[in-house]
């Protein structure tokens, strides 16, 4: 299906750029081999909370940098209440009155929380030494109007994560802002706090200071923001009023999918009946629970099936991964393999059970660029390579040809260093590395992203090849073709939850998109649960 065509601003959204105060026009930045943003037109109305959206890669992030001095832009201005404004470091953005919350913090956590409120404008005393009496006095109170009772003089890194970004919070709003950028600021939050974070975004919208959400929570942007744009692939997509647009349409432009045949008759939740009673699962995972990020996850994962795992940007399917591999601490929960319970789930234990994890991010969790091809393949399997310390290098040598000529490595040799080889190479030496152990369970975080269309058709060939070898296979992908067409079950996560599992003739587009745009998680009987829409 065709992707839908950008939607048009409507009149009074683009004659409102002359009371804009902050505006993108026709911005572009590139990077080698890369159009992160390639002519994208944006404009923040003083007063108003602007959400700003998109799946990976689509460009937030890149254009957030661009507005806050991170990065220049190869293309395009930026004004700033109708004047061109050139900003060469983050410095000038925040000169220029534009304050950013980042998702990880980005304080200083051996400084005290008044330090880090104040930096670089501490108030001084008539001999211009610091004011520290006057300083935690006016922290307090800032805070106190943030709902935060903490001693302004304890050093930011005793707090918890929610609490630091409380002050981040406090600091950005204290500098007499023009705009407030805020890129997930509820990801660390408790409820309560979140709560405090939408009375200070109301606050500040009646002041008319402008704020830039960023979040992939829907219900959050239906709650609070009045305007939303849209971005994919690096391009503008839409702009305008998010009142006017239902979540399944702005599910559609995040995925560049058309609903044009979409059904509204709802969605199979959970597999067909009498599915799991006529096979044994290879794994089965129980109420997996971490603390803001899983929320009583349960999976099951058969032999020779390919098991989907969907979800928005920031719904749980990493981490869902991660903690089915014992990279991510749980607060409860339960996994079984073969029958056999891990009574402590950690990643050497997960890999000793036979479950492999291929990380998303292949560069940073993945190869060792510096490394050969060979000693990347072999890495995980060393102990077993090994006796009484000593790794026998014929040994290697086998196992690396095999799996080297199996997924058709391309390299000048084993010994060519990892990093020189192209991304879908670097995914074929991950996948021959936990191969090697002979794994039950294979977990895959997007395996074909960054890989070119060749390498992708070869890699998601071999997913088929050893799903009917008999492995079990967690696919997580971000391509609805890709997994619709790869799995044979998509269970759906929204909010770190199961939001529903399609099976049989459910494992459709159509039926994927409502899922997805749907914002009451399912219940274990398939029927939504009650929870009040914000609209």
């Amino acid at each position: 299906m065709a992707p839908p065509e950008a939607v048009p601003q409507a009149p009074e959204a683009a004659a409102s750029t002359a009371s804009a105060v902050l505006e993108a026009r026709s911005v572009s930045k590139r990077f080698p081999g890369v159009v992160a943003l390639d002519d994208v037109t944006f404009s923040l109305r003083a007063g108003e909370t602007h959400a700003l959206v998109g799946e990976n890669g689509a460009g937030k992030s890149t254009l957030i940098k661009v507005l806050t001095g991170v990065y220049r832009p190869d293309g395009g201005e930026l004004r700033m209440s109708g004047e061109t404004v050139r900003f060469a470091r983050p410095f000038e953005a925040q000169q220029a009155g534009i304050s950013t919350i980042y998702q990880e913090v980005n304080l200083v956590p051996l400084m005290s929380v008044a330090r880090n409120i104040f930096l670089g404008r501490e108030p001084r005393n008539r001999f211009g030494l610091i004011d520290f009496g006057r300083m935690h006095r006016e922290a307090g109170e800032l805070l106190d109007g943030f709902g935060v009772r903490v001693d302004p003089r304890r050093p930011l890194h005793t707090l918890g994560i929610g609490t630091q970004q409380m002050v981040a919070l406090a600091r950005a709003v204290s500098v007499n802002a023009q705009v407030v950028i805020m890129d997930e600021p509820t990801s660390s939050l408790e409820p309560r706090e979140v709560e405090t974070l939408f009375r200070v975004i109301g606050n500040l919208r009646d002041q008319g200071i402008a704020v830039l959400y960023v979040s992939h929570r829907m219900d959050e942007l239906y709650r609070i923001c009045d305007r939303v744009t849209v971005l994919r692939d690096g391009r503008h997509i839409h702009t305008g009023d998010l009142a006017d647009l239902d979540r399944m349409r702005l599910v559609s432009m995040m995925l560049g999918r058309d609903l044009s045949e979409v059904r509204r008759s709802g969605v199979t939740s959970f597999a067909a009946e009498g599915h799991e009673a006529a096979r044994t699962p290879v794994l089965t995972a129980t109420g997996l629970t971490s603390r803001l990020q899983l929320h009583d996850i349960s999976v099951s994962l058969y032999a020779g099936e390919v098991l989907g795992l969907g979800g928005l940007l920031g719904s749980g399917r990493s981490e869902t991964a991660k903690a089915l591999s014992g990279a991510l601490p749980l607060d409860s929960g339960e996994l079984t393999v073969d029958g056999t319970t891990l009574k402590r789930l950690t990643p050497a234990a997960a890999i000793r059970a036979g479950i492999s994890l291929l990380p998303e991010d292949r560069k940073a969790e993945g190869i060792v660029p510096g490394l050969s091809v060979r000693e990347n393949i072999v890495l995980a399997a060393m102990p077993r390579l090994s006796r009484a310390g000593v790794v026998s290098r014929a040994k290697q040598d086998r196992i690396v040809d095999i799996f080297m000529k199996r997924l058709r490595i391309k390299a000048s040799s084993p010994e060519q260093k990892v990093g020189e080889l192209s991304g879908g190479n670097q995914q074929k030496v991950l996948l021959a590395r936990w191969l090697c152990l002979e794994p039950k369970v294979l977990l895959l975080d997007e395996p074909t992203r960054g890989i070119d269309v060749g390498a992708k058709a070869e890699v998601q060939s071999l997913i088929d090849d050893l799903a009917r070898e008999g492995l079990a296979v967690l696919l997580i992908s971000s391509d609805i073709e890709e997994l619709i067409e790869g799995a044979d079950r998509i269970v759906v996560l929204r909010g770190g939850a199961v939001a529903g599992e399609l099976s049989g003739d459910d494992v459709a587009e159509d039926r994927l998109l409502e899922v997805l745009a749907d914002h009451a998680p399912q219940q274990a009987d398939g029927a939504p649960a009650t929870q009040e829409d914000p609209r």
